[in-house]
């Protein structure tokens, strides 16, 4: 295995208070790899937070099966240089399923002004003569070390990868990063350490998940009662799932709702059916009726009378 070097790297954003939208940093090297750093001001996919990630440049263009695992930590800069904000260093493996890691909460927005982000240079200035929401400036450091890079030309789906702690398919990185980074601490208080019985909880959390994504009327009332007997296996077991029962609910009160309707709807065809026939017997009834009216035109003695006036 090749011994990569560690890289250190500096984003710097002038007048970031003006910023709303996401903003990329140039792409530099480390580890023989090309890589960019975006910076989410008001915050991705968690609102209010400063959010950074790393993302493996040009991926789209590397071989097919490219792996890169990487440790890599952000640390956040005023103006001045001080230090506001460090991460921990994580350990992440980016790919073609998930070429981007990061921190969704890196520091509040409100605490950047606590912290003396928009400190000025020089106090004696006025408020005229510095208008630190406009030349303000954040420093972004990112430091990584790419520790292995993989390359297979094919890749068969039953590859497995640790992350975060859960031997998984490789197949499942999408679905399983999306749960630690909408809900990081989800897994806090699971215990068990066995890897095999690891795989299991996760394979059994994403199959309540896969469905709870099928439409409210495609399952039956009993794969809702072992949805909520396998929530019930996993809370146990220590997830913190207030999020995935709340959704639970949700789909249990649509699915109840669509079925009213359902039945609404096959009661209200039945009587539009019958209307219908309804509708063709009067039909039917008055074709009747035209064809036997009378038809006969009346004379003036018809009218009058036929006796004869003798005189």
């Amino acid at each position: 295995m090749e011994n990569y070097e560690k890289t250190s790297f500096r984003f710097e954003i002038d007048s970031f208070s003006e910023k709303k939208a996401a903003i990329s940093s140039p792409i530099f090297l480390s580890g023989g790899c090309e890589w960019f750093v975006t910076v989410h001001p008001k915050g991705c996919p968690i609102e209010d937070y400063l959010s950074v990630y790393l993302h493996v440049a040009n991926h789209e263009s590397l071989r097919t099966g490219w792996k890169i695992r990487a440790n890599y930590s952000f640390t956040v800069l005023n103006q001045s240089l001080r230090e506001l904000k460090r991460t921990t260093e994580a350990c992440d493996l980016f790919c073609a399923v998930v070429p981007g890691w990061g921190y969704p909460k890196v520091l509040h927005v409100n605490k950047l002004q606590e912290e003396g982000f928009f400190e000025k240079k020089n106090p004696s200035f006025s408020l005229s003569q510095f208008s630190g929401w406009g030349q303000d400036k954040l420093i972004i450091q990112v430091e990584i070390k790419v520790v292995e890079v993989v390359y297979e030309e094919e890749l068969t789906g039953k590859e497995m990868l640790d992350f975060n702690g859960f031997p998984i398919l490789y197949t499942q990185l999408a679905s399983v990063s999306k749960i630690f980074v909408n809900h990081m601490d989800f897994a806090e208080y699971f215990r068990p350490k066995d890897k095999v019985v690891k795989t299991a909880y996760m394979n059994l959390l994403l199959s309540v998940i896969e469905t709870l994504c099928k439409p409210p009327l495609s399952f039956s009332e009993t794969e809702l009662s072992n949805a909520r007997d396998k929530l019930s296996e996993l809370t146990e077991a220590g997830f913190k799932l207030d999020w995935l029962e709340a959704k639970l609910d949700e789909v249990s009160l649509e699915r109840k709702n669509a079925t009213a309707n359902s039945y609404r709807v096959e009661e209200l065809e039945a009587r539009i059916k019958n209307l219908e026939l309804t509708l063709s017997d009067l039909k039917f009834e008055l074709n009747k009726e035209k064809k036997t009216k009378v038809t006969k035109i009346l004379s003036f003695d018809d009218i009058v009378g036929s006796r004869n006036y003798q005189i």
